[in-house]
């Protein structure tokens, strides 16, 4: 039996820095919608999403964070997670992803193993409450003063910003950036973007692999560039597209196959702060998202929503189905029903960036299950 799948090439890899990448797409693409997240009431043009980073980019240096120095973000998908993604590879500092649902072992391992210098974080999800974790961390941080934390379990760490209201002690504030921003010149921030090289590394995300304590695998912009444009390949992203993204960022499904495969084609970015399957189908519907991607139990269950059948799905054509074995009567339905005729399945591993694309080409299953699931109804209807 032959199963037909679809083969995009991808010809050249783009030798290019996230900043780069960021101000080119600006260029071409001003006026088109860049990053929203409707639950904050966030909507920014591609060019207003450069402009915004460029101001974090400027904060970040006046905190004294410079090249190589480690910035840990801890939160869900806030529109704070993505501008600190561009802003840190703006500065040269290499972002390092937390994973939301880590406790207090867990995130003192990170830290001090990242030997992170600026921890960003909210205040908490779920049963975590992540300030109360910290200061069990850190117990010199509440007679510190913000930017001067000097603490023996964790040498490295410097800064906290907190992204909320009250802001607890020895911490800065987000809403301080556009403060210390001002100190910066565009002339000197683009000298700091100018000295980088697409070999840097750029984003450490850590993975536990079978066994062992979690690794914190290096990733250059040349690396998650070229994996995010290759996804956006497979899937014909352009500007028109519009992607939501509620799978999460700390994970390589949201920040490179989402985030990534996004902005290398001027695609934008629909966030949601984590998956509830509700305001998905409301952001899907009100957003006129052509693109979604989720694990198969999200998909499971959008569609088994009580009121999935009064949402409109005609704009929906494609995304990323992955994470986990996809069921066929999932994907048939998932075609059938959310009209994502379009769908790709994609392996990998975080090692990869994560996508894996075979030499010289990318490899795009569409409507269908893996090409070793044999009998797939879809695929044989191609």
């Amino acid at each position: 039996m032959f199963y037909t799948f679809e083969v995009i090439k991808l010809e050249t890899l783009w030798n290019i820095t996230l900043g780069d990448l960021l101000d080119e797409m600006a260029e071409k693409f001003p006026a088109r919608d860049g990053l929203l997240a409707p639950g904050h009431g966030f909507r920014t043009t591609y060019a207003g999403f450069r402009d915004k980073v460029n101001e974090t980019a400027k904060g970040f240096a006046a905190m004294g964070i410079k090249k190589g120095d480690h910035i840990a973000i801890w939160s869900v998908n806030y529109p704070q997670w993505v501008l600190t993604m561009f802003a840190a590879a703006k500065i040269g500092a290499v972002l390092v992803t937390v994973n939301t649902n880590y406790k207090v072992f867990e995130v003192e391992y990170l830290l001090r193993q990242s030997d992170t210098h600026t921890l960003i974080l909210m205040d908490g999800f779920k049963d975590a409450d992540y300030i109360g974790i910290v200061n069990e961390i850190l117990p010199e941080l509440k007679d510190s003063p913000p930017g001067k934390l000097d603490a023996d379990s964790l040498p490295y760490l410097k800064n906290l910003i907190y992204m909320g209201e009250q802001t607890p002690s020895g911490m800065y504030n987000w809403k301080e950036i556009e403060k210390f921003a001002a100190a910066v010149s565009d002339e000197e921030l683009a000298a700091i973007q100018g000295s980088l090289d697409p070999g840097d590394i750029v984003n450490i995300q850590y993975t536990s692999g079978t066994t062992g304590f979690p690794k914190g695998v290096m990733l250059t912009h040349k690396n998650i560039v070229n994996d995010g444009k290759s996804i956006g390949d497979c899937m014909e992203f352009t500007e028109r597209d519009r992607l939501l993204i509620h799978v999460p960022l700390f994970h390589c499904f949201g920040c490179v196959l989402g985030v990534m495969a996004a902005v290398t084609h001027g695609t934008a970015i629909i966030l949601q702060n984590y998956f509830r399957p509700k305001e998905s189908l409301d952001n899907i519907q009100n957003e006129r998202c052509t693109a979604v991607h989720g694990v198969p139990t999200m998909f499971i269950a959008l569609l088994e929503h009580p009121e999935f059948n009064r949402y409109d799905f005609t704009h929906l054509r494609t995304g990323i189905m992955a994470g986990s074995p996809c069921p066929v009567k999932v994907m048939e339905q998932v075609v059938e029903k959310m009209h994502m005729s379009e769908i790709t399945i994609a392996y990998g591993l975080t090692e990869r960036s994560p996508f894996a694309p075979k030499p010289a080409s990318t490899i795009a299953w569409r409507c269908g299950c893996p090409p070793l699931a044999a009998h797939c109804p879809i695929l044989k209807r191609r």
